[in-house]
C-alpha cells in the first residue's frame, strides 16, 4: 500500500493534491484501477507499513533525514529564484498559501496514517456494498498500527496459510509493488503461481516547474514567462502532457524457468534440487545490497555482480558438498568458500572498474568536443532564426515587417565583428578572446569535476586505506575487522531468516555504515548466528522518535518534540541539524552514504519514560499496536457466522471455519470499532456520502500461531501443479531472430487475441453503413479483386440495406451476431491436409460448395496475394498476412497459440 500512498500524496509528474481529502480520493481511485486490472476472486489483502524491525529503521532514518534536508534546501532555492524573477519583472502565478506536505508523515503513529486507516475502512465498506466485483470477496486490512513492513506482513500470511491442511496449493497470488525485493520474496514462497504487478517505470517523465507550474524546465531554469495559450480558448490549460501510468505483470513462474536453466549443474556430488538452488540464488543477491545491509565494495549490481556470483557459485558448489541454505538457515562453512572465491578476484574487479570509468569519461569528453566542433560558426538571429516546421504560427514567433532591412542589419553586424582565424581562442559566450588568450574557468573545462576519492581501491594498499578512511581504524587491527565481519555475517543470517521464517529479532541491526571486503570472510564457519528470542517491536511514537529529524517534530506530542530540539536534551545528539554525505566512490548525492549517528535504544527509552505521562488519550491510542481487520459483504458465507459472534458477545477468540472462506484459517475476535450491518458508516471525507444502507461486517483477524522455533519448509507443496512451460528453445538464444516478443495479457494463458484477416476488413468496408460524405472507419477498404469468379458482393446503393449476398441464407435472428470469433472455433492440424473452415469459408460452403476453391484461386491470382509456404514446412495455404501469431505446429511440447 505504501507504493500507492506516496505517488498519490506527492506525485512527481502532475500537480499535488490541494488537501488530505483529495489525497484519499486519489488513493481510492488508484486501488479501483488496480482492482479492475487484477480482478481478485477470493481475497484482497491491503497491507500498510507498520513499525519496522530495528534493522530497517536505520534506512528509514537515513531516508527521512535526507528528505527533510532536501525539502528545506528546495524551499530556500525556490524562494530565491522567485525573488530574482520578480525583481527582473517576470511573471509568476500568485503563490498559494498552503502548508508544504511533509512526506515524512507517511510513517506509523502520525495523525495522517490514523486518518488513512479510517478512510480505508470506509472505502472497503463502500465497495463491498455497492461494487458487484467485490461481491464474494474477503478483504483484510492491515493498517499502520499492525507491526511489520507491508510486504512482509503479506508474506507472513502466505507462509502461515501454506502450513494449514486446508490450503489450496494452486492458489494464484498477485502482489502489487515496485520494490525489487518483492521478486525475492515471491521466489521464497515456492508458490507455483506468483505474479507481481507494478507500474511501468518511464524515465525522464515531464515534471511541472514548482514556480510557474509549466512543463519543460526546472525551478532553477525558470524565467517567469507567461503561460502559452493551450487551445483556441485556453480550454486545454489544465490538461497534462503525460499519459496515464501503465502496469506490467512480472510472472515469477517464467523467472523460475530461466533460473532452472541457469542453475542446472551436471555431475553434482549430491542430488540437484531446483528449489534449493533458487534459495541459494536469493541468498547471493543479498550481497549486492538490500534494505538492511550495505553491499560489498567489490560487488556492484550495475557491473554484473549477480552473474559473477552465479558463475563462482557453479564453480565452487561441487566442493561445498551441498547447498548454501535450507529453509532460511545458512551453512556458514559453505558460504565462506564462496566469499573467499570472490575475494580472490577483488583486486582485478577494482582495477577493471577504474579502467571502465576512465574509458567512459574519455568517451564523454570526446563527445563534448565533437559537439562543440559541429556547432555552426554563424547562426542567424532575430526574425531570421530557424524555426521547426509548424512552429511559426506559435505566439512566440516574430513576423518580419521589413525582411530586407533585417537581413542588411544582420550582415552589417557580421561584418563589424573581428575576423576570426582558425587558431583564435574563444570565451565561454562564443566571442573571440583577447590576443594571447585567457585562462579558462573551471566551469568551462571539458572535464566535469570529480569527487575526491581518498581510498583509491584500484591502487595497492586499498584495504588499509579503506579501513582507515571509513572506519578510522588501522587495517592491522584484526580484532575490529573480525567484529565488522561478524556483524555482517549476522546480518546475512538475519535477512535470510526474515525472508523465509519471519522476523528473527526486532532489536538486531548492523551497527556500521560500510561493509567489509569479501576477502575478510575467513573463519566465519564457527561464528554464532543465533538471535535473542522474545523481542518486541517499538511502539509507533517510539519509532517516530527513532527515525524523524527535528524538522518533522510537529508530528509528535509537544513534550516529545522538545527532546529533539532542546540543547539540554539527553538525546539531542540523535538529531543533527546537518550531516555529511559520503559519496563512497559514487557521483550523485542520492547514491552516497548519510553519516548519521545510530540511535541507542536504551538511552532513547530512558528519555521517553519522563514524557510518557504527557500523552493524551488520543495519542495513547495512536501509540498502541493493533492487528488485522477482516471485512465481508452480505453475500459471503462468513457473514452470518460473524454476525452471530457479535450477537452472542463472545470475548474469546474463535477459530475461522475454513470451509466458509476458501480454506483460510486463523482466529476471530470482536472489534470495538467494527463495521456492522444496518448501522450507518460515516464518511471521513466531506465530499463522499455516508453509507446509510450498510450490509458489511468487520471483525479482528489473527493469523494461525506457531511455536517460536517452528520452521516453515521452503518447498513446493504436494499437489501443486507447475504452470505449463512458456519459454521455447529459441528463447534461450541471445537474439530473437527478428521475432517481436508479445506479453501474455491477463492471467488466462489460453486466451487468444481476436483478430481479422485482410479479407474480413475488406468485407466490413463494404458492409458497414457509410455516411453521406463517404467517409468512415472502414471507407478506405479496397473493392474485390478483378479475378473474383462470381458476384460475391452486391452493389452498394444509397438507402438500400447493405447485406452481402453470401449471408442471405442466415436466419434473421442470427444475422446480427456474425460468425463466431476465431478463438472459439475448432483447431486444425496443419499436417492432416484439411483446410481450416474459417467463418468466411463456412458461409461460402453453405451457399455454394463448388465456389470454395475459387476463393483461393482469387487470392493466388494476379490481383490477390501470392501464395506462401507455411513456416514449418506445411503445404501452401491462404495468405498469412495480417495474422499476428503463428499457426499451431503438427506436434511438439510447446503450445504456439
Amino acid at each position: 500500500m505504501n507504493g500507492i500512498i506516496h505517488p498519490c500524496t506527492h506525485p512527481e509528474d502532475k500537480p499535488a493534491p490541494k488537501n488530505e481529502d483529495e489525497m484519499m480520493v486519489a488513493i481510492f481511485e488508484y486501488i479501483d484501477r488496480l482492482f479492475s486490472i487484477v480482478r481478485p476472486r477470493r481475497l484482497l489483502y491491503m497491507a500498510i507499513d507498520g513499525v519496522a524491525p530495528r534493522a530497517k529503521m536505520n534506512q528509514q532514518r537515513s531516508r527521512r533525514f535526507r528528505a527533510s534536508k532536501e525539502g528545506m534546501e528546495a524551499a530556500i532555492e525556490k524562494q530565491r529564484v522567485r525573488e530574482e524573477i520578480l525583481a527582473k519583472g517576470g511573471y509568476l502565478p500568485p503563490e498559494e498559501i498552503k502548508e508544504r506536505f511533509d512526506s515524512n508523515c507517511i510513517t506509523p503513529g502520525t495523525e495522517f496514517m490514523d486518518n488513512l486507516a479510517k478512510c480505508l475502512r470506509y472505502y472497503i465498506a463502500d465497495r463491498l456494498n455497492n461494487d458487484p466485483g467485490w461481491k464474494n470477496l474477503t478483504v483484510i486490512l492491515s493498517d499502520a498500527s499492525a507491526p511489520g513492513e507491508g510486504e512482509h506482513k503479506i508474506m507472513d500470511y502466505i507462509r502461515r496459510q501454506r502450513a494449514q491442511p486446508n490450503h489450496d496449493p494452486n492458489t494464484h497470488h498477485c502482489l502489487c509493488g515496485a520494490d525489487a525485493d518483492l521478486i525475492m520474496l515471491g521466489l521464497a514462497t515456492h508458490e507455483p503461481n506468483f505474479t507481481i504487478i507494478r507500474e511501468e517505470f518511464k524515465p525522464n517523465k515531464p515534471k511541472p516547474c514548482g514556480l510557474c507550474n509549466q512543463f519543460g524546465h526546472d525551478v532553477k531554469d525558470c524565467e517567469g514567462l507567461p503561460r502559452e495559450k493551450k487551445g483556441k480558448h485556453d480550454e486545454l490549460a489544465d490538461s497534462l502532457p503525460c499519459a496515464e501510468g501503465e502496469f506490467i505483470f512480472l510472472r515469477l513462474s517464467i523467472l523460475r524457468e530461466y533460473l532452472e536453466r541457469e542453475l542446472t549443474m551436471a555431475s553434482l556430488p549430491f542430488t540437484f534440487d531446483v528449489e534449493r538452488s533458487i534459495d541459494d540464488w536469493v541468498f547471493m543477491c543479498f550481497f549486492v545490497g538490500n534494505d538492511f545491509l550495505p553491499h560489498l565494495p567489490s560487488l556492484e549490481i550495475r557491473e554484473g555482480a549477480i552473474d559473477r556470483l552465479v558463475n563462482i557459485y557453479k564453480n565452487v558448489v561441487h566442493k561445498t558438498g551441498g547447498y548454501l541454505t535450507e529453509s532460511g538457515y545458512v551453512n556458514l562453512q559453505r558460504v565462506q568458500m564462496i566469499m573467499l572465491a570472490v575475494g580472490e578476484v577483488e583486486d582485478s574487479i577494482f582495477k577493471k572498474r577504474k579502467d571502465d570509468e576512465d574509458s567512459f569519461r574519455r568517451r564523454q569528453k570526446e563527445k563534448r568536443k565533437r559537439m562543440k566542433r559541429d556547432q555552426p560558426s554563424f547562426s542567424p538571429g532575430g526574425i531570421l532564426t530557424p524555426h521547426a516546421l509548424g512552429s511559426r504560427s506559435s505566439p512566440g514567433s516574430q513576423v518580419a515587417s521589413n525582411p530586407r532591412q533585417a537581413a542588411y542589419e544582420m550582415r552589417m553586424q557580421n561584418n563589424l565583428s573581428p575576423s576570426v582565424s582558425p587558431n583564435t581562442s574563444f570565451t565561454s559566450d562564443g566571442s573571440p578572446s583577447p590576443r594571447g588568450g585567457i585562462k579558462r574557468k573551471v566551469e568551462d573545462s571539458d572535464s566535469e569535476p570529480e569527487p575526491e576519492d581518498n581510498v583509491r581501491l584500484w591502487e595497492a594498499g586499498w584495504k588499509q586505506r579503506y579501513y582507515k578512511n571509513k572506519f578510522d581504524v588501522d587495517a592491522a587491527d584484526e580484532k575490529f575487522r573480525r567484529k565488522v565481519v561478524q556483524s555482517y555475517v549476522e546480518g546475512l543470517c538475519w535477512v535470510l531468516r526474515y525472508y523465509y521464517q519471519g522476523c528473527a529479532s526486532w532489536k538486531w541491526y548492523y551497527p556500521f555504515h560500510y561493509a567489509p571486503f569479501a576477502s575478510d570472510f575467513e573463519g566465519i564457519a564457527d561464528m554464532p548466528s543465533d538471535f535473542e528470542k522474545g523481542t518486541k517491536p517499538f511502539k509507533p511514537l517510539e519509532q517516530l522518535m527513532g527515525v524523524f529529524p527535528a524538522a518533522s517534530g510537529n508530528f509528535l506530542p509537544p513534550s516529545w518534540r522538545k527532546l529533539m530540539s532542546d540543547p539540554d536534551s539527553s538525546i539531542i545528539d540523535f538529531y543533527p541539524e546537518d550531516f555529511a554525505i559520503d559519496l563512497n566512490g559514487k557521483k550523485y548525492a542520492w547514491q552516497g552514504v548519510a553519516l548519521l549517528p545510530f540511535v541507542d535504544e536504551r538511552r532513547l527509552r530512558a528519555a521517553l519514560e519522563e514524557v510518557y505521562p504527557d500523552l493524551t488519550p488520543e495519542e495513547t491510542r495512536r501509540n498502541s499496536l493493533g492487528g488485522d481487520v477482516l471485512f465481508v459483504g452480505k453475500h459471503h458465507p462468513l457473514h452470518d457466522f460473524i454476525l452471530e459472534l457479535y450477537k452472542t458477545g463472545s470475548t474469546e477468540s474463535v477459530d475461522v471455519p475454513p470451509e466458509l472462506c476458501h480454506g483460510i484459517q486463523g482466529k476471530f475476535s470482536l472489534d470495538e470499532e467494527a463495521v456492522l450491518p444496518d448501522q450507518v458508516v460515516c464518511s471521513p471525507i466531506p465530499v463522499l456520502k455516508d453509507l446509510t444502507h450498510n450490509a458489511v461486517i468487520s471483525i479482528n483477524f489473527k493469523d494461525p500461531q506457531f511455536a517460536e522455533d517452528y520452521i516453515f519448509k521452503a518447498v513446493m507443496l504436494p499437489g501443486a501443479r507447475k504452470p505449463a512451460p512458456v519459454l521455447k528453445p529459441s528463447d534461450w538464444e541471445k537474439s530473437s531472430n527478428g521475432r517481436q516478443w508479445k506479453p501474455q495479457l491477463g492471467f488466462n494463458r489460453d486466451r487468444r487475441p481476436v483478430h481479422l484477416d485482410p479479407a474480413a476488413f475488406r468485407a466490413l468496408g463494404h458492409v458497414m453503413p457509410r455516411g453521406s460524405s463517404g467517409t468512415g472507419v472502414y471507407s478506405n477498404a479496397a473493392p474485390p479483386p478483378p479475378t473474383f469468379q462470381g458476384n460475391m458482393y452486391r452493389p452498394l446503393l444509397r438507402g438500400q440495406a447493405q447485406i452481402p449476398k453470401l449471408m442471405s441464407n442466415v436466419r434473421p435472428q442470427d444475422s446480427w451476431r456474425g460468425p463466431p470469433p476465431l478463438f472459439q472455433q475448432q483447431r486444425f492440424d496443419r499436417g492432416v491436409g484439411a483446410e481450416p473452415l474459417l467463418p468466411w469459408n463456412r458461409m461460402l460452403q453453405t451457399q455454394n460448395a463448388a465456389f470454395q476453391p475459387n476463393q483461393y484461386q482469387m487470392l493466388a491470382g494476379p490481383g490477390g496475394y501470392p501464395p506462401r509456404r507455411d513456416d514449418r514446412g506445411g503445404r501452401q495455404g491462404y495468405p498469412r498476412e495480417g495474422r499476428k501469431y503463428p499457426l499451431p505446429p503438427p506436434s511438439g511440447r510447446y503450445s504456439w497459440n
